[in-house]
Parts: C-alpha cells; structure tokens; sequence
C-alpha cells in the first residue's frame, strides 16, 4: 500500500508501485524517545493480572506517528519526494523509557511511462 505525507509518498516495499527510482538519496530517519511511567500502581497492577494498557498504547501510537514523521521530515530536508524499505524499531532505555525509531530509504521517484 502506497502512503504519502503531504508531499511524500512512504512505503514499506522495495520500490513505489507505478513510479521508478531516479536517485537515492540515503537513509534518512526519525526517533522519539518516550517516558513509560504511565499512571504508577495501576498500571502495575493491570500488568500482573493481564490486558490492554491503553494509556500505554495511544502513548505508542503518538510516538509511532511522531518517528515517522520526523523520517519524512529528513526525506524533505535531502529532497526526496519518496521513501522506500520503510520500518519500525523499538527498543528499552533503562526501565523507564521507551525508544521508538522510523527509518528507510529516501529517493526521487518519477511516474512510470
């Protein structure tokens, strides 16, 4: 599925469907990094006994949507109207924090003829 962010086309895939790579730019990113302290006790609780967190997990969608668009944010700065390879990574910082990163490959594309 082919994504665009204002004027950038992002996706997951090797290449943009119906468009043709025309220059690589590089790897281009964007990260945030995120307190996980979320409502103390009960979230600890809720932790031991199982279940949806959802503090937890709209704080991950806003993280999540900030990365990326932070990585578009790049791809502009090097004049790229795409990003290709696009993924996630998450990781821990101590246990406190959580790292969300966004990154792939920022090209020029053209439409295909």
């Amino acid at each position: 599925m082919v994504e665009e962010h204002r004027d950038v086309i992002y996706v997951t895939s090797n290449y943009v469907p119906g468009y043709r790579a025309v220059e690589v730019l590089g790897f281009v990113y964007g990260l945030t990094v995120r307190s996980r302290r979320l409502g103390g006790q009960i979230d600890r609780f809720k932790s031991i006994l199982g279940g949806e967190i959802k503090e937890y997990v709209t704080m991950m969608e806003h993280s999540r949507q900030e990365a990326l668009e932070r990585m578009l944010d790049h791809a502009r700065e090097l004049g790229a109207n795409a990003v290709i390879s696009v993924r996630f990574d998450s990781d821990s910082i101590s246990d406190i924090m959580q790292e969300i990163l966004a990154y792939g490959t920022a090209v020029i594309v053209e439409p295909e003829e």
